[in-house]
């Protein structure tokens, strides 16, 4: 059980730096008591799974509407993906993309095309490291649950 002792050990670093980054808050440590609170049914793995997939698809469909003429942007669609993706970012705790999405609302809402790229590409980097972390995080997880399957 030395082994379970230090990948918790490491599981605690990592989250400690997720929470001292910024990159998730007070959302997520409830998101994982309610994944102990049902015998580590995987539930957070899934949620997270879930809103990673979805947060891709999100920021690639952005990317195609902000990718076009000026005059043919359509900005309330922008407005309604990057809701939905502040959305989800607040659901899991996903503290700095979520402050991205409120920073990016700004723009959209003055139609500033330069400005929404800009933004998009800082979204792009904050949701690409939050997915690091969080796939870290679900390993570390699945690597202590399976000692004590075993």
């Amino acid at each position: 059980m030395e082994a379970a002792a230090e990948l918790r050990t490491q599981l605690q670093a990592h989250l400690t730096m997720m929470y001292a980054t910024g990159a998730v808050d007070a959302y997520f440590q409830e998101l994982q008591e309610l994944d102990e609170g049902s015998a580590g049914t995987g539930h957070v793995a899934e949620v997270l799974n879930i809103f990673l997939n979805d947060g891709d698809r999100i920021l690639r469909d952005i990317d195609s509407l902000l990718n076009k003429p000026l005059h043919e942007v359509n900005f309330s669609k922008v407005d309604a993906l990057v809701q939905q993706l502040k959305g989800s970012s607040s659901t899991v705790g996903a503290k700095k993309v979520n402050l991205a999405c409120m920073e990016f609302q700004q723009l959209y809402m003055a139609k500033n095309k330069k400005g929404c790229l800009m933004e998009l590409a800082i979204l792009k980097g904050d949701f690409r490291d939050l997915r690091n972390k969080l796939q870290t995080f679900m390993q570390l997880e699945q690597q202590i649950a399976s000692l004590f399957i075993m």
